[in-house]
């Protein structure tokens, strides 16, 4: 398919489409990481914590395909026998997020792999900037899993004109479509950074119930919060909270002031929940959920997010 939007990201990665795929933790697996790649953008495993057996898995699964790998940075630095299963494998490249990922940027460059930096505030942009980082994702509270409190509106302009107009920046956080996409541009983007859009598609790894359940749902029904950090004692920074869907778990948790002193509690209870009890356990969704209402595949999401916004782009003169 002929290139319909070219960009510094586009030309740096041979892309189609000005689209990466989110890493998102144990549902951007090999299958969809190389379905976004065969549709002419940039399909990114995702790594999380460092599971080595699962990444090598995901890795064997994309074939192939040039594909990259996104890491939790904090929990990839505890692993660093999993990066090297990453590094060896020649990523596309490697994207790193939460924490200092000065190690991690080095190691990579060092093999010729460029390195996509996430970032939440512009002090983390000053800091990717600063170790060369090839991309710089500026990501808004919007997104759902993990982040900080800043909207993408001004987060993104603002670390355009720190970095310059030669360093490539995608946006991420409440993107679903096309309009989305050409909203970034307009703000100084060269692409976006996608997560629960692909969430809900054909080729995510994760329950079938999970997807239909998300179809049903709206922006307004997620909610940054620290519930589920506790109850899976997942270890993550306390100045990083997650967007999920609100459930009858977490608002039992939420607004409890004695939430950390109570973790084992709550952990006890969330463990003895089936894993496809959303009443319980954890669905992970950003504010575009509004924008979401069918399951098709990567490809088609991919295809028409950036036919979209070309057609936008192209027509915006006719507002002046």
């Amino acid at each position: 398919m002929p290139t319909c939007l070219t960009t510094r990201f586009t030309e740096r990665f041979g892309l189609d489409h000005p689209i990466a795929l989110a890493p998102m933790d144990k549902i951007s697996g090999g299958a969809l990481a190389a379905a976004v790649s065969e549709a002419g953008g940039l399909g990114l495993i995702g790594g999380g914590y460092a599971d080595g057996p699962w990444l090598a898995q995901a890795l064997a699964q994309a074939g192939n395909r040039p594909v990259g790998v996104g890491f939790i940075t904090w929990s990839a630095l505890e692993h660093p026998e999993t990066v090297e299963i990453a590094l060896n494998a020649n990523p596309k490249a490697l994207m790193v997020s939460f924490g200092d990922a000065e190690p991690l940027v080095e190691a990579a460059q060092a093999k010729g792999i460029p390195v996509i930096w996430q970032v939440q505030t512009l002090a983390q942009a000053k800091q990717a900037l600063a170790a060369h980082a090839d991309v710089i994702v500026a990501q808004g509270q919007e997104a759902g899993g993990h982040g900080m409190s800043r909207g993408l509106m001004s987060l993104l302009p603002t670390i355009r004109d720190l970095a310059g107009k030669e360093q490539i920046i995608l946006g991420a956080g409440g993107i679903a479509d096309g309009r989305g996409l050409a909203a970034v541009m307009m703000l100084g983007g060269d692409g976006v950074l996608m997560g629960t859009r692909f969430w809900a598609c054909q080729e995510a790894s994760g329950p079938q119930s999970a997807k239909d359940r998300m179809l049903g749902l709206g922006g307004d029904d997620t909610i940054r919060s620290k519930v589920f950090d506790v109850a899976r004692d997942a270890g993550w920074p306390w100045h990083f909270t997650g967007r999920v869907v609100r459930n009858r778990f977490l608002n039992q948790w939420h607004d409890d002031p004695d939430l950390q002193a109570r973790a084992p509690e709550a952990q006890a209870a969330y463990d003895a929940s089936d894993e496809e009890d959303y009443g319980t356990r954890v669905l992970i969704a950003g504010e575009a959920l509004d924008l979401i209402r069918d399951l098709p595949t990567a490809a088609e999401i991919v295809e028409r997010t950036s036919a979209e916004a070309a057609s936008l782009l192209r027509g915006a003169a006719s507002t002046l």
